[in-house]
């Protein structure tokens, strides 16, 4: 007995002194989160921006400061991204700031869009017309990455790196064998000859509209790619797709410089040097100031009050009725009929980012944004993806602006029903039961459509089609047969999409913000954003709250964990969809 007490009163004990440890590592990690939340940052002269490549690009920075620290304390990898709306801003800032001397870009593992890349590759143009310098150093270089690097004036790789550059390649998965196999036959009803969002499920490889559709737009944006790559490395478009048959991937790293794709080979402690070479005037003994990405984003600002406001509201991710991480229907209605009402905001931006999703949700986004273009001016700015329900909503605006390399358009529905009658086949499920109507048991999954099932679905999803059709060529100003004629849920490039009348122009956000104060004759303004940022308090608060098996899957399946939600989401889309033909992974 004695025993069984000394090993209780030893595990009580171990268990309290476990908890107050964490509880003082919590308060320790809620301390410094408070500390540096509250900290300015302040500009020494002959400063550099320090741009670290690193982690997910995404639209709008979404910090999760309690997770972030305690990964760190507690030894684990902790998930990056990088907002592309602090990117641009402190860009600009340091263009701005006369102690910023110039920026540089340290590579690493930069996962986004091309439109996204191609965003910030613009700002970095505008931003050596001050003057200032750009300099680029990596270990490795992926494609994209060198991409966007390829606008510094000096490009330093180490002397046992690798540039990436071999052309564009995207490769799609089907499923139809291994459905065949369980027992699975997918229902489709759909209209659109390019919609290719249920060719996974019914065929083995690509067909030959697909193929059509993304050949075009791969060509469309590497030929992009290669132009911008030209005009800055002063390389010819022909020397540069030699490049990339050879795959410069795996020749020796000599050859970057020899085809002068790079400046120099160096190793990461002389790139401090090289640096210094840049600055105009400065002496011997002084020393350069290295600005991290975060405190520049924590640089007072100085701008002044103005009654006056344009709104940048973000859309997001995909659209949903309910529930989700991306563009949630009730939410975003909301917040846009909030924004109409407020007298202060003189004109609007609509950031769209999305591959689509529920058209029922689309629509409802469509109407509010249709009231609020009626009380003030309304421009779109498409991001990496605008298409199909992405598009649904901005096709009403009064301008639409895209990047050359937006993926847009996809102008189709389609539904897919299920029939496991084959499965339950396979394991011995059978079903049994009564009705009182012909089509009580309507759309089952556990047998093949009736044919007045299928004509029924097929009639519903042409009635989303033609109304899809409606708000494109009222909001483009053309007629149903013209978009007919663009659509049937085909994809296009910003650049093809400007060609066809998609869109109005090419350009960035800050291109979208210009042409909203030009619309509302604003001389001066203020920006405001929407949905607010959630403060620091909350974002902790939040933080604890956060489900910690989503912690575990985002740190155990990464990039993955995007995939997994994309598949959950589809549960939470009422009716027929208006989305992406596929999951776009372009390499």
């Amino acid at each position: 007995m004695k025993q069984f007490l000394k090993y209780t009163f030893a595990t009580v004990i171990g268990i309290f002194v476990a908890s107050l440890l964490s509880l003082l590592i919590v308060f320790g990690i809620i301390g410094a989160l408070a500390s540096s939340a509250e900290k300015e940052t302040v500009l020494k002269p002959n400063s550099v921006y320090q741009l670290d490549l690193n982690g997910q690009l995404i639209d709008r920075s979404e910090d999760d400061p309690f997770s972030a620290a305690f990964a760190d304390a507690m030894g684990q990898p902790v998930e990056t991204t990088l907002g592309l709306d602090d990117v641009l801003a402190n860009i600009e800032k340091a263009k701005n700031d006369e102690n910023i001397v110039g920026i540089y870009l340290k590579g690493g593992a930069l996962s986004g869009g091309m439109a996204s890349i191609k965003e910030i590759r613009n700002a970095l143009v505008d931003f050596k017309k001050s003057g200032k310098f750009v300099v680029a150093y990596s270990d490795n270089y992926s494609q994209r990455m060198y991409y966007l690097v390829s606008v510094a004036n000096k490009i330093l790789l180490n002397p046992q790196g690798m540039l990436d550059m071999k052309g564009l390649s995207s490769e799609n998965i089907f499923f139809k064998n291994t459905l065949d196999k369980l027992g699975i036959e997918m229902q489709i009803v759909k209209v659109g000859t390019f919609k290719s969002a249920v060719e996974p499920f019914i065929n083995t490889k690509m067909s030959d509209a697909n193929r059509e559709q993304v050949t075009v737009y791969m060509n469309s944006i590497w030929k992009n790619l290669l132009l911008d790559v030209s005009k800055s490395r002063k390389l010819s478009v022909e020397k540069l797709n030699g490049f990339a048959d050879e795959m410069m991937m795996f020749q020796p790293t000599e050859k970057t410089k020899q085809y002068a794709l790079v400046d120099s080979l160096v190793y990461a402690d002389q790139v401090d040097s090289i640096l210094k070479s840049s600055v105009k005037g400065i002496a011997k003994d002084e020393k350069l100031f290295f600005v991290k990405h975060s405190a520049m984003t924590n640089l007072p600002d100085n701008s002044n009050y103005d009654k006056n406001k344009v709104a940048v509201i973000y859309a997001i991710g995909d659209i949903t009725d309910e529930a989700g991480d991306g563009i949630v229907a009730h939410k975003i209605v909301e917040t846009i009929n909030d924004v109409a009402k407020d007298s202060s905001i003189k004109a609007v931006v609509l950031r769209v980012s999305s591959p689509g999703g529920s058209a029922y949700a689309s629509e409802q986004i469509w109407h509010a944004l249709s009231m609020l273009k009626a009380k003030k001016p309304l421009i779109v700015s498409m991001g990496d993806y605008a298409a199909s329900g992405g598009y649904y909503i901005s096709c009403m605006a009064d301008k639409i602006v895209a990047q050359p390399n937006t993926i847009t358009g996809s102008i189709g529905i389609f539904g897919v029903i299920p029939n496991l009658k084959g499965l339950n086949d396979k394991i011995g499920v059978t079903y049994d039961g009564v009705k009182t109507n012909k089509m009580s048991d309507a759309i089952s999954l556990n047998r093949q459509f009736t044919p007045d099932e299928r004509n029924l679905m097929q009639n519903y999803v042409n009635r989303g089609y033609e109304l899809f059709v409606k708000r494109c060529a009222d909001g483009r100003k053309i007629s149903p047969d013209e978009i007919k004629l663009i659509a049937e849920g085909r994809v296009w490039t910003g650049e093809d999409a400007l060609r066809i009348g998609l869109v109005d122009k090419i350009g960035g956000l800050q291109d979208a913000i210009k042409i909203a104060v030009a619309k509302a004759k604003l001389k001066t303004y203020n920006l405001k954003e929407y949905p607010e940022k959630e403060t620091f308090e909350t974002k902790l608060m939040n933080s604890f709250g956060k489900d910690m098996e989503t912690r575990f899957m985002k740190a155990q399946l990464g990039e993955q964990y995007n995939v997994l939600m994309q598949i959950k989401n589809l549960g939470k889309i009422n009716g027929i969809q208006a989305r992406l033909p596929y999951d776009l992974v372009i390499k």
